[in-house]
């Protein structure tokens, strides 16, 4: 097993979350872990496992079929960013509404610190208010007519 930032990265979004393994959180995540910017009510960072696994598994029941593909990644030190595409189905109850069945297809990125092969921090980035459009919990807003923006004047 490769612990490169890039190999870690990769083989976390592989058997975290398309594979589905919650033991794979437990190997990849360090007992300390913060993880910025994730949904949650108060806004604060998850910190560990034990954070982290509620959130997890209330996504995954919601989209059972998720599959999370790495368009790229790019490695500095222990550091490696991430950009990916996230799709499936809303299948489940996961997010406290009842499943649309509807299709999810959204992007994001993500920036994990990754230290002896485990993640000790990571920060998301992820598009979630289109998610959320996708399954209806916030409206679609369509493009904004040209003609009520205005530039301002170029001195």
């Amino acid at each position: 097993m490769s612990t490169t930032p890039d190999a870690v990265a990769r083989d976390w979004f592989t058997k975290v979350w398309n594979e589905g393994s919650e033991a794979a959180i437990d190997q990849y995540l360090a007992a300390d872990a913060r993880m910025h910017g994730l949904p949650t009510p108060d806004g604060k960072p998850l910190v560990g496992p034990g954070d982290f696994k509620p959130f997890w598994r209330r996504f995954r029941s919601a989209f059972p079929d998720i599959r999370i593909s790495i368009a790229r990644t790019v490695t500095e030190g222990e550091y490696v960013a991430v950009h990916c595409r996230v799709s499936g189905r809303h299948l489940g109850h996961g997010l406290d509404i009842a499943p649309t069945q509807k299709p999810i297809d959204f992007w994001g990125m993500g920036i994990a610190h990754i230290r002896n092969g485990r993640i000790v921090e990571g920060w998301n980035s992820f598009d979630f208010m289109s998610l959320y459009q996708q399954i209806g919990l916030l409206p679609a807003v369509g493009p904004v007519e040209s003609s009520t923006v205005r530039s301002p004047p170029i001195a």
